[in-house]
């Protein structure tokens, strides 16, 4: 009895993880495409880290209005998906790769000066974490007990079952 109660806490909560960073990604990707004045300039430019060099390329003037316009439309997919339960893994995976790319642009390590950073980490700083949280979600998708995907699904047997 008890493994089912844990086993449902679980589900639970990979849920309500699933779509708060959802909402995080969707809420970013909203207020970036919302503000005529943003861009990943300053960030880019600012990249720190082994791959310094290929995250000030992507400031080229020629390719930075595609650069925003592709991060935009990444976060606000990924939010869409996992706060909506559909397409989770998707979602997910993109979200593993942006994630991935943000950290890589500011690495928390502790032997470089933190530049555009919150805070004082050592290897490990909010994007990380939600990376990691993004590959839990991408291993246990939960669309099918709370999302969209619950209702294409119950649609489906319901054909079937007629």
């Amino acid at each position: 009895m008890t493994t089912s109660k844990k086993a449902w806490e679980l589900k639970d909560s990979i849920v309500l993880l699933r779509i708060l960073i959802g909402w995080h990604f969707l809420y970013e990707g909203i207020i970036k495409l919302y503000n005529p004045d943003w861009t990943s300039m300053g960030y880019l430019a600012s990249a720190q880290g082994p791959l310094k060099p290929f995250f000030t390329a992507l400031t080229n003037e020629s390719i930075i209005g595609w650069v925003d316009g592709m991060n935009m439309a990444a976060l606000i997919i990924v939010g869409l998906t996992l706060t909506l339960g559909f397409l989770e893994k998707t979602g997910a995976f993109i979200g593993i790769g942006l994630l991935a790319l943000y950290y890589l642009a500011h690495p928390s390590f502790p032997w470089l000066t933190e530049v555009n950073v919150e805070g004082s980490y050592w290897f490990v700083n909010k994007n990380l974490i939600e990376l990691v949280a993004c590959m839990i979600i991408f291993q246990f998708p939960t669309a099918r007990y709370f999302g969209l995907k619950r209702l294409f699904t119950a649609e489906q047997n319901t054909l079937k079952t007629t």
